[in-house]
């Protein structure tokens, strides 16, 4: 078994701007509406995930804490796999005096696209979603048989 390695490049870069963003919130406060501006939303989150490859297939796992399979698109074209989906920000209100004090859970839209082999058998793709973890089955074959599909997200 394969395992390949695909780095998330603005994973750390968008880390980073949620803590500033932390920073900023708990400095300034509501007073200053703060909240009405999330400064960290054009950046979004990237889910991490890992491709395995065996003899007969890829399977690709993606972790998507809190979402659910309709809150996520998969389509595969031109041997291009596409997952995109959106995680909604928790509203915390202020209850008896409780203040949010740390800010770190990452929302907004995603994007994660992967050139996959010309051998992936398109019109077996299979994807299932259980426990906030996407996992993504890619046969292989010798020849592709659709040219592209969008991929439906069975249960777990």
């Amino acid at each position: 078994m394969t395992r390949l390695m695909l780095p998330a490049p603005f994973f750390k870069f968008g880390r980073e701007l949620n803590e500033t963003e932390n920073r900023l919130r708990k400095l300034f406060g509501p007073e200053f509406g703060l909240e009405a501006f999330p400064m960290t939303e054009a950046v979004g989150w990237v889910p991490r995930v890992e491709i395995l490859e065996t003899d007969a297939e890829l399977v690709l796992t993606a972790e998507l804490p809190g979402l659910v399979k309709e809150n996520v698109e998969i389509t595969f074209e031109n041997e291009m796999l596409t997952i995109r989906g959106e995680k909604r920000e928790e509203k915390k209100e202020e209850k008896n005096g409780a203040k949010l004090h740390i800010w770190e859970r990452a929302y907004g839209e995603f994007v994660r696209t992967f050139t996959l082999p010309k051998s992936i058998e398109t019109a077996k793709i299979s994807a299932e979603m259980k426990d906030g973890v996407l996992t993504i089955h890619l046969p292989k074959s010798a020849t592709p048989k659709i040219k592209g599909q969008k991929i439906e997200i069975l249960a777990g």
